[in-house]
């Protein structure tokens, strides 16, 4: 059985859109940042929009290079994290 939304039911799904683009763009902003400070940067990165009221980050494409240096960067970070914690 299919129903029509309520005025109420629709506001909150908007602001669950609204929160899930909120959080997409702060992820790219997160990324974008913690790329640069390795130097990084993945050229089609962007905020994909909210899916189903969940933020979506499109990474986009890169250059093998960029892929294997990134590959590096995270490695290197997770093995830090790794003996920190151990």
């Amino acid at each position: 059985m299919i129903h029509d939304l309520t005025r109420a039911e629709r506001l909150r799904y908007q602001r669950k859109q609204d929160a899930a683009y909120e959080a997409g763009e702060a992820a790219v902003s997160n990324l974008k940042a913690a790329l640069a400070l390795a130097g990084l940067v993945l050229p089609s990165l962007s905020n994909d929009g909210p899916v189903g009221c969940r933020g979506l980050v499109r990474l986009g494409g890169c250059s093998t290079e960029l892929a294997n240096r990134l590959a590096e960067v995270i490695a290197a970070g997770a093995r830090a994290l790794r003996d920190q914690q151990g």
